[in-house]
């Protein structure tokens, strides 16, 4: 396939591929909060899940759709405070979710040439990442459990149960915000 040097990188060009820019940018910020943080393997199951989570976080945050490497210091208060505890964070992703897609739908209605309709390729990655979140389980120790109960001594002994990705990667993201 020869290169054509004219691709587009938000799908505006007439079937030239989209590069989901946006999002790439999100997941490598993500990626590079989560490593300083040096929390996690960086092939673990658990650092996907953060840096899911904290991709999702700095995608849907940017309501300007301007992801900028100047910004990202002044938005790590804001990103502190969408994944903080007490945060619905997971009503807050579906909301955003829903939002741009009903802007997106809007928008491709209004763009569409020859009947072919084209899919915001940041979405469609912000969607699948949010899906995997939801639907993955991950073992984790449980912190739910009664302290002074039938504990091991070792870190991966002790009760443990099956917990959304989102619930496991939420924190680790926050925590890795803090230690940034």
């Amino acid at each position: 396939m020869p290169h054509r040097g004219q691709e587009s990188t938000d799908g505006t060009d007439d079937g030239e591929l989209a590069v989901p820019m946006a999002w790439l940018y999100a997941e490598y910020i993500a990626d590079e909060l989560l490593r300083s943080g040096d929390l996690m393997p960086t092939t673990s199951f658990e650092f996907r899940a953060g840096r899911d989570a904290l991709a999702l976080t700095v995608f849907l945050s940017d309501t300007d759709g301007e992801l900028s490497g100047i910004r990202v210091i002044t938005q790590l208060e804001t990103w502190l405070s969408l994944t903080a505890y007490d945060q619905p964070w997971q009503e807050w992703v579906q909301k955003r979710l829903a939002d741009l897609t009903a802007d997106t739908a809007t928008t491709t209605v209004s763009s569409t040439t020859a009947g072919r309709t084209t899919v915001d390729p940041d979405l469609a990655l912000a969607r699948s990442a949010w899906r995997w979140l939801q639907e993955t389980e991950l073992l984790a120790p449980d912190l739910n459990a009664v302290p002074g109960g039938a504990s091991g001594a070792g870190e991966d002994e002790g009760p443990k149960v099956w917990t959304p990705a989102w619930q496991l990667g939420l924190p680790l993201g926050h925590l890795a915000i803090h230690l940034f």
